[in-house]
């Protein structure tokens, strides 16, 4: 199997996906968006992640979805696609969908109802796995499945073909190194391990991951790619500064959610408009201040 060297490293920018109150993407919105991003040059696009609202998204719509953002891609930027599911065979069509539709690598959530159990898991993976020669990154995000995945299964899931990336939440700053290191000695050095929870992503990269799976890169490529590129370059100094100035950002993620925030970033800064799925309701507009006084301290592009 191929793999882009950039499909698990570096930047992978999340955006949100525009939609109606019915659930019909807006194409031209997310093409806007997904422009952006190829733009400024981020390593992928993260479509249909839980940024990306997936589990509110009907199969057709996720893959027009799929198809407008590989369509104007034209393979500029790797698109790695969420094809979370409760069911294995909807997982393995969804995948087979976004093969189809011009996704180059897949992301896969254990989508749960019923708590399930490592060995339900790791056959889940095996079989959406092989319905398609696409690369899968287990997407580990136990705030959103319950499930959560130990170093165990992962050095287990890695040796299955095609699955060649993780991405697991970052942890607090003093414990990314050690945390990182007891993976990467379980694993073979070709398998890629990325992190999520942008306000700790850049300690987790300095620590040695291979990869940020941003929220905020999917809005705000460039000052996210700046702190990446600092922390990747090992700069502790940079690093620094940045989140300083992300800061306001991070304390609204952690206060009114990461999805919220970003639909009203959206709005703020003319992208679309376009509110979050129901039952998610949009950020009251008493907050948009807070927001808006968030982004200017980025200077919106990071300059």
């Amino acid at each position: 199997m191929s793999i882009p060297p950039a499909m698990f490293r570096g930047l992978s920018a999340f955006p949100i996906t525009p939609a109606d109150p019915h659930g019909r993407v807006d194409t031209d919105a997310l093409v806007r968006l997904v422009q952006r991003l190829a733009a400024a040059e981020v390593d992928s696009i993260g479509l249909l992640g839980s940024t990306g609202t997936y589990t509110y998204l009907a199969r057709a719509e996720r893959r027009r979805a799929v198809e407008a953002a590989a369509g104007s891609l034209r393979g500029r930027v790797p698109l790695i696609v969420g094809v979370g599911a409760l069911r294995t065979d909807d997982a393995q069509d969804l995948a087979r969908d976004a093969k189809a539709a011009g996704a180059d690598g897949l992301l896969l959530a254990p989508v749960s109802y019923t708590a399930l159990t490592d060995d339900e898991v790791f056959q889940h993976f095996v079989a959406v796995a092989g319905a398609t020669s696409l690369p899968v990154c287990i997407y580990n995000n136990p705030g959103t499945t319950h499930f959560s995945f130990s170093d165990a299964l992962v050095a287990r899931l890695s040796k299955v073909p095609g699955i060649t990336a993780v991405k697991n939440p970052a942890p607090p700053p003093a414990e990314a190194r050690a945390r990182h290191e007891a993976l990467r000695a379980r694993i073979p050095s070709s398998f890629a391990i990325g992190y999520s929870g942008d306000w700790n992503a850049s300690d987790a990269v300095l620590a040695g991951g291979d990869a940020w799976y941003s929220v905020v890169g999917g809005l705000l490529p460039e000052a996210t790619l700046r702190l990446l590129r600092a922390a990747q370059a090992g700069d502790t100094a940079e690093v620094a500064g940045w989140n300083e100035r992300f800061q306001p950002l991070w304390e609204l993620f952690k206060e009114l959610s990461s999805l919220r925030v970003m639909y009203a970033a959206a709005n703020i800064l003319g992208l679309c408009r376009a509110e979050p799925p129901r039952p998610i309701l949009p950020l009251p507009s008493a907050a948009y201040p807070r927001v808006a006084a968030a982004l200017k301290r980025l200077d919106a592009d990071g300059h």
